[in-house]
């Protein structure tokens, strides 16, 4: 099971969708994440949203013109995804056990975008193999941004997946670094408790 299904059961989707409607309501600012990964592709990029969540990322994307495909493991965000937007492809499954062509995705995507924590929020030692498996739903060039938080201010657990382990995950798969921020703003990194890293697949075939 992993920390995510721990916290919430499996049962939270109205309940999250809930509480960033209110945050988009007060004004913040919601698309940072969507914003960040378009600029990285051109328009109608392949995009695959690990741990879409109730698919507010993949949606805008979707909306800024990426062909976009969501995965998760939570059927009740899913169920929320799906309402929000019938139009695009949900798909159930843990990311410890993603197989695009098991679930008829076609691999090859341009980008694989891992927001909202999910990185720190997989079953503890199932890191690596969640990073190999999204490196290889990529065409090769392509990228794998991950942001998730470092520290107790960042994350609702205690912190377990540190910048060095995840960079020794993506080396392990084939992936080298790109660049590093502190914000889906892109803020330089300082060091500080967040980070969004950008890693690319390299361009021959594994």
């Amino acid at each position: 099971m992993n920390r995510w299904t721990e916290l919430t059961g499996d049962s939270s989707g109205e309940d999250y969708a809930a509480r960033f409607e209110a945050l988009a309501r007060s004004g913040k600012d919601m698309h940072g994440e969507a914003r960040f990964c378009a600029a990285l592709v051109p328009a109608g990029a392949r995009v695959l949203d690990a741990g879409c969540g109730t698919g507010r990322v993949a949606i805008r994307l979707a909306e800024l013109g990426c062909d976009c495909t969501g995965v998760d493991v939570d059927a009740s965000m899913l169920a929320v995804a799906r309402e929000q937007a019938p139009g695009l492809p949900w798909y159930r499954a843990d990311l410890a056990a993603f197989d695009p062509e098991s679930l008829s995705i076609e691999p090859g995507f341009d980008l694989v975008v891992a927001a909202g924590n999910v990185m720190a929020l997989l079953a503890p030692g199932t890191e690596a193999t969640v990073v190999a498996r999204l490196a290889g739903a990529l065409r090769p060039g392509g990228l794998l941004v991950a942001g998730f938080g470092l520290d107790a201010a960042h994350l609702p657990v205690p912190p377990g997946l540190t910048l060095a382990e995840y960079d020794a995950h993506c080396a392990a798969a084939g992936l080298t670094p790109v660049d590093r921020f502190a914000t889906w703003d892109a803020a330089p990194y300082d060091g500080g408790g967040y980070a969004v890293s950008v890693h690319r697949r390299g361009d021959d075939e594994r």
